[in-house]
C-alpha cells in the first residue's frame, strides 16, 4: 500500500501543489490547514510522514512538532518542515525541535519529493528488509509464509500472519488499533477497531509466548516488547 503523507499547510495553492506531486510519485496524501486539527487527525491515524508548515492557525508547527515528539505513537514520525521562515536560527530551532528535514519557501516540488524519499530511506527500519524475523523461539518466514515456534509450525490465518509480522517489525513501539487496522486490513476496511483485539487474542492463544510479549496499552492499542 502506498505511503500516506499529511500536508499541514494553510495556503491552499501550496497544499494543492504538494498533493499533485505526491500523487505523481505514488504517495497517498491528505491536506490539513489547521495545527490543532492536524494533531487530532494524526492521533486518530498517524501518517507515514508529515510535511509541516510552521505558521499555522490553531497551533503553530513548532508546537505541533514538540507534542508529536513527546508522544510514544508519533515520536518517530518523519517530519519535513516546509516554511517561509528562512533564517538560520529558524532552521536550527526546527531541526532541534525534532524535524527530520527543513525546506524553505519558495521551494522546488521536485526537491521536496527527493527529500521525502531520502527521509523514508533514512527511517526505514532494518527489519523491513528481512524476509525472516526471529523473536525468541518464534520464527516468521515472510517469503515462505510460515511461522514456527521452536521449529514447530503454527497454523495462522492470513490476517493473523500479517498482524504478527507487523508487530515483530516494530518491537517496543506503541501502535494504535487504528494504525494496526489500516496497516494489516487496509484503509478500506470498515469492520471496526475491535477486530484487532480479536486477532491479538487468537495470536496469544495459538502462540502462548505472545501472551506476555504483546502488551495491551489501555484505551489505545498494543506493543510487542523488545527482546531482552
Amino acid at each position: 500500500m502506498a505511503k500516506l503523507i499529511y500536508i499541514v499547510e494553510d495556503e491552499r495553492d501550496i497544499a494543492d501543489l504538494v498533493e499533485h506531486y505526491l500523487k505523481k510519485d505514488g504517495f497517498r496524501s491528505e491536506s490539513i490547514s489547521d495545527g490543532q486539527r492536524a494533531l487530532e487527525r494524526i492521533r486518530r491515524q498517524p501518517p507515514d510522514l508529515l510535511v509541516l508548515d510552521l505558521m499555522l492557525p490553531g497551533m503553530d508547527g513548532l508546537e505541533l512538532c514538540r507534542i508529536l515528539r513527546s508522544e510514544p505513537a508519533t515520536k518517530r514520525l518523519p517530519i519535513i518542515m516546509l516554511t517561509a521562515k528562512a533564517e538560520e536560527t529558524d532552521k536550527i530551532v526546527g531541526l532541534e525541535m525534532g524535524a527530520d528535514d527543513y525546506l524553505t519557501k519558495p521551494f522546488s516540488p521536485k526537491e521536496l519529493m527527493a527529500r521525502i524519499r531520502a527521509v523514508f530511506r533514512r527511517n526505514q527500519p532494518p527489519e523491513e528488509a528481512k524476509a525472516v524475523l526471529n523473536y525468541g523461539k518464534i520464527t516468521l518466514d515472510g517469503e515462505r509464509h510460515v511461522v514456527s515456534v521452536s521449529k514447530k509450525a503454527v497454523e495462522l490465518t492470513a490476517k493473523e500472519f500479517g498482524l504478527l509480522e507487523y508487530l515483530l517489525k516494530r518491537p517496543g513501539r506503541v501502535l494504535s488499533r487504528e494504525q494496526i487496522l489500516n496497516a494489516v486490513w487496509g484503509q478500506d476496511y470498515y469492520g471496526g477497531n475491535r477486530t484487532v483485539d480479536v486477532h491479538i487474542r487468537h495470536l496469544r492463544k495459538k502462540i502462548p509466548l505472545l501472551d506476555a510479549a504483546i502488551l495491551t496499552v489501555k484505551s489505545f492499542g498494543y506493543k510487542i516488547k523488545e527482546e531482552e
